[in-house]
């Protein structure tokens, strides 16, 4: 079982001058979901390298016992460290994909050829793709293969309307997850801000927020597994 995380490299918060980047517990939880069901991991990024930690999921509020043990363990931070370049990456060698979200994703890989490509790739051989919090916006140009949007018809969810106006985002961020999936044709569904909510349609599974990235795991691993 070997799945491809893909993470963003993008670390500017729009024109507010903060940084921006991956959202930690989103890339934690699942990596040791992912671990604890025998999985191989990869990870891979635009850039390749490190990529750019979102700052404010490392507050201590943000923080759990998956990030403590993540920067606790070498081989992880290592292989952060030291993530792939994604246009070197072939789905071919690959299973599944997961991509953690974070604000980042909106910007880079939204627009990224080589995720779209990826994306579409993966689907038309059959593997699953696993999105959560802000990732499922990286699905806006993915398209089937009549060239319609992916998510057209699909039942998904992401962050929501209200969860980015609560972070007080509505207005830095590109575009707003949940208006695209929406407006892309998607069946949206949500839950109450912040709450565990996972959707699984066919190969394409998402969820809604950073406490949805362990749930959204486990429901890769069970697509596989199925």
């Amino acid at each position: 079982m070997n799945i491809l995380i893909v993470l963003t490299s993008h670390d500017k918060l729009g024109d507010t001058g903060q940084k921006t980047g991956f959202w930690l517990e989103e890339l934690a939880a699942p990596y040791y979901a992912f671990k604890q069901a025998g999985a191989k991991l990869t990870l891979t990024s635009p850039l390749g390298g490190q990529p750019p930690l979102d700052p404010k999921s490392n507050e201590t509020m943000f923080q759990t016992d998956d990030t403590h043990r993540f920067e606790a363990d070498n081989e992880a931070t290592q292989a952060l460290a030291a993530t792939l370049k994604l246009a070197d990456v072939k789905i071919a060698d690959y299973d599944a994909v997961f991509y953690p979200g974070g604000h980042g994703p909106l910007w880079d890989l939204a627009e990224d050829k080589n995720s779209i490509n990826l994306i579409e790739t993966a689907i038309g051989g059959n593997k699953p793709v696993a999105l959560v919090c802000h990732a499922p916006g990286i699905l806006k140009h993915v398209k089937n293969a009549d060239g319609q949007p992916l998510v057209k018809g699909k039942a998904v969810t992401g962050f929501s309307n209200s969860e980015e106006a609560a972070v007080e985002l509505t207005k830095i961020v590109p575009f707003l997850v949940e208006d695209m999936l929406i407006a892309n044709g998607a069946s949206y569904s949500k839950v109450g801000d912040w709450e565990s909510h996972v959707v699984t349609d066919g190969l394409l599974i998402t969820g809604q927020n950073p406490g949805s990235s362990a749930d959204t795991a486990k429901a890769l691993i069970t697509a596989l597994k199925g």
